[in-house]
């Protein structure tokens, strides 16, 4: 009798036709999983023969699938149950949630709402103490469950850091220790994919983030903890791992299970039946092979395979971006996006621009930092390549020590790709047919702000261009980095960086920017709500409360249309 494991969670939602959606599931044996749907939110009865059904396929031992729900009614809230092999198995008998649903739109123009952040330590079983404080997430989901007229996002944009392969908790690594000797390496981190699923079964089986995960639709990509902290920071970096006898095993793990458990669920139903990859694993008894020659395929030529992809909700474009795999390494032509990724991004941010209100550009590292650590990694940068003392000299070899051990690896870090995607949106946000808004949705850096830029000359784009940086949905950071991240933003620290910037003969950036409000530190997670032309912005903050369940305190609410409209919510 076949059990669920892990899931369901609900993917895609089509913003179009509003008649269907993916459902992604992890079962315990072979079996046919099928969603099967009731007519709307009161279970009324079938919905015209709405659902789907799909047989698992094998990667390493583990069954899943991903079903296409079609017959969907467009503006509807539609409860589904998921059935293997003809048995209900979800919601479990003894759910305390409400039942699981797919709301689809009601045409193209309707409202939408994008909550988005990243960075998240799994959450520690119910009654044990929190030292990173509540979970955003988790904190989200009690929310929504208990009071049902809540506004709920129409999508979860989660941007990088779903995992930690190398921060795990007390409980993986006990779990780690039964299973093999800890003093050997990777010790404590995950060396392959059975263990990556235990990174999923603790951070997803979280009973909220489970029900959540059900009935919000979610779009994913990496960052560099889901496969190792640095992950591709520069080409000496990668030779060096290479030589260690686990990496090899770790990074094909890692790319392994982010396609199975993220990758597929971000495809729409007609990007998925065009995928040889996906028809060859459903067809194969046993698809590990296939999967891994494409891990490997990924690992070895970058360039060959694309984890970028866009998701249209009506009249708002999201773009995720890749800035972990796709980077060109060598110094003399360090890029964020290699060429090919580059002109995917370019063609896909001007394709039938005036089509869309609003461009969402997701890469998991901020494209505006504080001025201060931007001129710092583009000093660094600067002597990496050797532009004090050559390549290889001794100014070299402090920039390659100094770029791992204070992680300056973000777009300022590859200054020409700075440029690209600062003329990118420009272009973008220019002419007749400019969206209202281009926003930069960004995480990593454990706080949350929001920069605008200026363009010298006063030349810039007709959209409003925004910075918006969220994270960590659970996660903490040192007080010493809290006070390194707010000197960055001040008059001293921005003088501090142009020194730096002239020390390593880095040219001046094209734009200037500067902070609109935060930064601000906790679990949190930013919600833009587009309708037309129109934007608000809100963060939320996940606070604790003595003897009662954490709540979401509304911290800043914005109107994006009006730049004197900023202003804190008191809680």
């Amino acid at each position: 009798m076949a059990g669920l494991r892990l899931g369901p969670l609900l993917r895609y939602v089509d913003r179009e036709a509003g008649d269907t959606a993916t459902v992604w599931i992890e079962a315990d044996r072979p079996c046919t999983a099928q969603v099967r749907c009731d007519d709307g939110a009161d279970g009324a009865g079938p919905a015209g023969g709405a659902g789907g059904s799909s047989r698992t396929f094998q990667i390493a031992g583990h069954h899943y699938a991903l079903i296409t729900v079609t017959g969907l009614r467009p503006g509807s809230e539609t409860a589904y149950e998921v059935l293997l092999d003809g048995r209900r198995v979800w919601p479990p008998e003894d759910s305390r949630f409400p039942p699981s649903t797919i709301r689809t739109p009601a045409g193209p123009a309707e409202e939408v709402r994008v909550s988005f952040g990243s960075c998240r330590w799994a959450a520690p079983a119910e009654g044990e103490h929190d030292p990173v404080g509540p979970d955003a997430l988790d904190t989200l989901a009690a929310s929504l469950a208990t009071d049902p007229s809540a506004l709920r996002p129409d999508v979860l944009v989660l941007l990088g850091d779903q995992v930690y392969a190398d921060e795990t908790s007390q409980a993986t690594r006990n779990w780690l220790a039964a299973r093999r000797d800890l003093r050997e390496p990777p010790g404590a981190e995950v060396a392959d994919f059975e263990e990556y699923t235990r990174l999923y079964y603790e951070s997803w089986l979280d009973p909220e983030v489970r029900w959540l995960l059900s009935t919000v639709p979610s779009c994913m990509i990496f960052d560099d903890h889901d496969v190792i902290d640095d992950w591709n920071t520069s080409a000496s970096w990668l030779s060096q791992m290479r030589t260690t006898p686990w990496w090899h095993e770790r990074v094909l793990s890692g790319l392994m299970s982010y396609w199975v458990y993220q990758h597929l669920g971000n495809l729409t139903p007609a990007e998925l039946a065009a995928d040889g990859l996906f028809a060859a694993v459903r067809a194969a008894p046993d698809g590990t092979d296939r999967l891994r020659a494409f891990a490997a395929l990924a690992d070895a030529e970058p360039s060959r395979v694309r984890w970028s992809y866009r998701r249209d909700f009506g009249r708002v474009r999201l773009l995720m971006v890749d800035t972990r795999a796709a980077r060109v390494l060598e110094e003399h032509r360090r890029a964020m996006l290699d060429e090919t990724e580059a002109r995917w991004l370019r063609d896909q941010a001007l394709e039938d621009r005036g089509s869309y209100d609003h461009l969402l550009i997701g890469t998991s590292l901020p494209w505006l930092l504080p001025p201060l650590i931007h001129d710092a990694e583009g000093w660094n940068a600067a002597l990496c390549r050797g532009e004090r003392g050559g390549p290889g000299g001794r100014w070299a070899r402090i920039g390659e020590d100094l770029r791992r051990r204070s992680d300056l690896e973000h777009w300022a870090a590859f200054p020409s790709s700075f440029d690209e995607l600062t003329d990118l949106i420009a272009e973008a946000g220019s002419g007749p047919a400019a969206p209202a808004t281009v926003c930069v949705l960004s995480g990593d850096v454990h706080h949350a702000y929001v920069a605008e830029p200026d363009w010298h000359g006063g030349g810039g784009p007709a959209a409003r261009v925004l910075q918006l940086t969220c994270s960590p949905v659970h996660n903490s950071i040192p007080a010493s980095i809290r006070l390194g991240f707010r000197f960055g933003w001040s008059g001293v620290g921005r003088r501090l960086g142009r020194f730096l910037a002239r020390h390593g003969r880095a040219g001046e950036p094209r734009i200037d920017w500067r902070k609109t409000s935060g930064p601000w530190f906790g679990n949190q997670l930013m919600t833009l709500t587009l309708r037309g032309r129109s934007a608000v912005l809100r963060l939320d903050q996940a606070r604790a409360r003595k003897g009662a369940r954490p709540v979401l305190a509304t911290v800043l609410e914005r109107e994006l249309a009006d730049p004197g409209a900023d202003h804190a919510v008191r809680t």
